[in-house]
Formats: C-alpha cells, sequence, structure tokens
C-alpha cells in the first residue's frame, strides 16, 4: 500500500470517491457517456469506506478529558493498566479499555447519626435513630450526630478494593465512635471530653480503614450535635440543673469557707500571741518573785527570828490594811497590854 498525501482538496475528494466508487469505476465512467442525462454510480468499495468510518468513529470514542481537580483510572479488558492526570487524553474505547474518572482533591463528606434534607439556607436535617443512639460506658444512652470528612489518596484502591465506598466510610465511622464512647462516662461525653472523643475516633477510624486499603486520607471528624434522647430530655435536665445548683451551692460553700477560714487563724493568731505575751509576763514574775525571795531567804538566814517577826508583820499589813491591830508580847507578865498600832496611838497603856 503506498503513501496517501492530501496537497489540496480534490485530493481529499478524490480518496474519498475511491473508498466509495473504487478506481476503475471512476475512470469508466469518465469515458462513457451517461445514459439518460443522468451519470452512472457503482459502489465497490463502499462497504470497506463504512467500515473504516466507523472504525475511526470508533477510536475517536477513546478521547477524554480529565479536570485539574481530577485522575483517571485506566482498565484494559477489566484488569487495572494506570492512573493518568489533568489534561486531554486517548485511550482503548469500551468494550477493549475502560476509564473512571474521580474528583481526587475534593472533600468528601459522611454523614453519621444524620441526613441533610435541605442545603438551605436555612439547612434542614432529619435525624436517624438507628445511627445516632448508642451507650457510653457507665451504661447510659446518648444521641450523637457527627460527619467524617475525607479525600481519595490513592485512586486505584479507593475504586477495585471496597465495593461501596461511602457506605464501607461510614460503617466504619460509627463503628469507631460506638467504642470510643463506650469507654467514656455521659458527663465527660456531654461536656469537656468531646474534643477527646474527636481525636480517638479519628485514629481508630484510621487504624480500620488503613486494614481495608480503601486509599483514602481522613481530613476530620466533627461533632455536631450531643445529648441524651428525646424521651428523657426534661429528665436530663432536671439531672443537669440539679448538678448545676450542686456545683453552685460548693462554690459559695468554697467562698464562706475561703472567708471564715482567713479570720480564724487570724484571731487563733492573735490568742496565742497573747497567750505566748502572757506566759513570758509570768514567767518574768515567776522570775523576779523567786529572787525576791532568794533575797528574803538570803536575810533570814542572817537574823532568822527578826526577819520572821517582820515579815509576819508585813504579812499582816497587807491582808489587815484597816483594821486595829493589838500585838500582844508573849514575854510580858501581869496586866499590862501593849497597843501597837492604828487607832490605839493615845491609849499606848490601858489597865484592866
Amino acid at each position: 500500500m503506498g503513501e496517501i498525501r492530501f496537497d489540496d482538496l480534490e485530493d481529499v475528494k478524490r480518496f474519498i470517491r475511491d473508498i466509495f466508487y473504487g478506481k476503475d469505476e471512476e475512470r469508466n465512467d469518465q469515458d462513457e457517456p451517461p445514459r439518460g442525462g443522468r451519470p452512472r454510480k457503482h459502489i465497490k468499495g463502499g462497504l470497506g469506506g463504512i467500515i473504516i468510518i466507523l472504525f475511526l468513529v470508533f477510536l475517536g470514542t477513546g478521547i477524554y478529558q480529565v479536570g485539574p481537580d481530577e485522575e483517571a483510572a485506566l482498565l484494559r479488558f477489566g484488569k487495572y493498566v494506570k492512573t493518568v492526570g489533568p489534561g486531554m487524553h486517548w485511550y482503548f474505547p469500551s468494550p477493549i479499555g475502560k476509564r473512571y474518572v474521580v474528583k481526587t482533591t475534593k472533600v468528601y463528606r459522611v454523614e453519621i447519626g444524620f441526613e441533610t434534607v435541605e442545603v438551605g439556607p436555612p439547612a434542614r436535617y432529619q435525624n436517624i435513630p438507628e445511627e445516632s443512639l448508642m451507650f457510653t460506658g457507665d451504661e447510659n444512652m446518648i444521641d450523637v450526630d457527627f460527619s467524617v470528612q475525607y479525600k481519595i489518596s490513592s485512586l486505584k484502591d479507593y475504586i477495585f478494593n471496597v465495593k461501596d465506598q461511602y457506605k464501607t466510610i461510614k460503617s466504619a465511622s460509627e463503628s469507631a465512635l460506638r467504642q470510643v464512647v463506650g469507654s467514656k462516662g455521659i458527663e465527660e461525653t456531654l461536656t469537656v471530653g468531646k474534643e477527646g472523643i474527636q481525636d480517638e475516633t479519628r485514629e481508630k477510624l484510621k487504624e480500620i480503614l488503613d486494614s481495608y486499603g480503601i486509599g483514602v486520607t481522613i481530613i476530620g471528624i466533627q461533632l455536631q450535635d450531643v445529648g441524651p434522647p428525646e424521651e428523657v430530655m426534661q429528665s436530663f435536665k432536671d439531672v443537669s440543673n440539679a448538678r448545676e445548683d450542686r456545683a453552685r451551692f460548693i462554690n459559695e460553700a468554697n467562698g464562706y469557707r475561703n472567708d471564715i477560714i482567713p479570720n480564724a487563724r487570724g484571731q487563733a493568731s492573735q490568742m496565742i500571741n497573747r497567750a505566748e505575751a502572757y506566759k513570758q509576763k509570768r514567767i518574768k514574775e515567776s522570775q523576779g518573785d523567786v529572787a525576791k525571795f532568794i533575797k528574803l531567804t538570803e536575810k533570814y538566814s542572817l537574823g532568822k527570828e527578826v526577819t520572821k517577826t517582820r515579815m509576819y508583820l508585813e504579812t499582816m499589813e497587807k491582808i489587815m490594811p484597816n483594821v486595829e491591830k493589838i500585838i500582844v508580847d508573849p514575854n510580858l507578865k501581869g496586866s499590862l497590854i501593849n497597843f501597837i498600832g492604828g487607832g490605839a496611838g493615845n491609849n499606848e497603856k490601858t489597865n484592866n
């Protein structure tokens, strides 16, 4: 078969005419005059030309385009061949080849426990109790709605390793969250433990999906709504209010304690200081009394009778300062009585 060249439009027309009518028929048509004023046309290569055109059209269906945020997985006779990126490509058409074009930079979202009915605004959601109701570690039931965001990291694994990607990720997410919530108490789940639950669920879900080889990367897990079931909502509010009252009473008691204890400690410190001062005073007084007693003892040892009498007299003056005192000398004989002291100054001697 020789080289086919198309130098001008006439060459293209001639080529098409050769395919449908053949070269010999075209020469015969030029040599023989037409009968009845109409040219004769005999299709010799028409079937072959149609086949060629259909084949070219068939090959043309293999042209496809991959968007900037997409990738295409190519199969030949049902077997994976390769993955191509953005741009214009050609591949064997069906049934020889097959291609799956998927957005790989898009962040996909899986909803568990609820379903978005209308995006809005305002958005409307429908609760799915069979997905959202779960037990906590302290055997309380809780209603949890959450969502999972992920991206495709390996298109080949994403397409061929699992059958239903969305359902698989949703089931794995629900299972991971139930495991984590089942290890927590209801109070922790409803209050300060939400962030920790999200992190633990993400790690648990990553382990599950990696074991499946699903070819996705978890971007994040978000707890949308966490609360008790509607049937026990009022009772739960009563319990919550009681806990808040308890916390308030505890805070008030702590405030009262913080006010009373410092005052009591101050008073106790003041009393201790006073007692310490009184102790020191009594010690000094006792030491002074001891020193005084020692001196008296020394004087007493020098003149026991005189000292004894003087001490007796001084003691009597202290005990009875305003009482008339009569002192009788035991050595006196007869009826003479000596009066010494207040009230007897003018009667030094009295006869009976």
